[in-house]
């Protein structure tokens, strides 16, 4: 059975998630930890429950998701992973922390990238890569099918979706994203958003007035 943990960090209120099941193996998804109090929350976590991280994941590069990248790869030796269409994003962060007024200490670069289609193996969790870009170019989503949940950094909110003003956003993109990658994948499914709340697919689909 997978845990899925949130974490709200850094000025932009950023969901960073660890996921792990019995084995103890995790997958850190989005660090934003950006202070020494939301590192030092990160890690208490990991220790207490005794856990082994063993990959880093950004759904997307945009800034307040990669706050934590250099802290994880300094404390835990790992590299993140993301669609190859993120790099530039991730190249630019620093650029972008300057224009929101924030300094963000220099990502790793990956040395290996995601596609759609791919399934990422830790303990005993697989999680199935899914391209949803719009919000960035090379967003991707993370999706249990054996506990029906899905990660989906900033593409689906609670009664919202991501952003589409930032360089490299879409608006129709991001729909047709939305509405052929994710709401097919089930109204039981639950959703794990960047930002907000947990919400399910079936209430989004109901609810949420960009879907409508």
């Amino acid at each position: 059975m997978t845990q899925v943990t949130q974490f709200t960090f850094n000025m932009f209120q950023e969901n960073t998630y660890l996921l792990f099941d019995e084995t103890g193996q995790c997958v850190i998804i989005d660090p934003g930890c950006h202070t020494n109090r939301e590192r030092q929350e990160l890690t208490r976590y990991i220790d207490s429950e005794q856990l082994k991280p063993v990959m880093l994941i950004n759904t997307h590069c945009h800034v307040d998701h990669i706050m934590g990248n250099r802290f994880i790869y300094d404390t835990y030796q790992l590299k993140p992973v993301m669609h190859r269409l993120e790099l530039p994003v991730l190249q630019a962060a620093d650029r972008v922390a300057a224009y929101f007024g924030v300094q963000v200490e220099e990502s790793p670069l990956p040395e290996e990238f995601l596609e759609e289609g791919d399934i990422v193996q830790v303990g005993n969790m697989q999680l199935e890569v899914i391209f949803t870009p719009g919000h960035s170019p090379g967003e991707i989503c993370l999706y249990c099918r054996a506990e029906q949940f899905l990660i989906a950094g900033d593409v689906l909110f609670y009664q919202s979706i991501g952003r589409t003003d930032l360089p490299g956003g879409d608006y129709e993109t991001l729909i047709a994203s939305i509405k052929k990658k994710i709401l097919p994948l089930g109204d039981e499914v639950k959703v794990y958003s960047g930002h907000g709340p947990e919400t399910t697919i079936g209430f989004e689909r109901r609810n949420n007035p960009f879907l409508l």
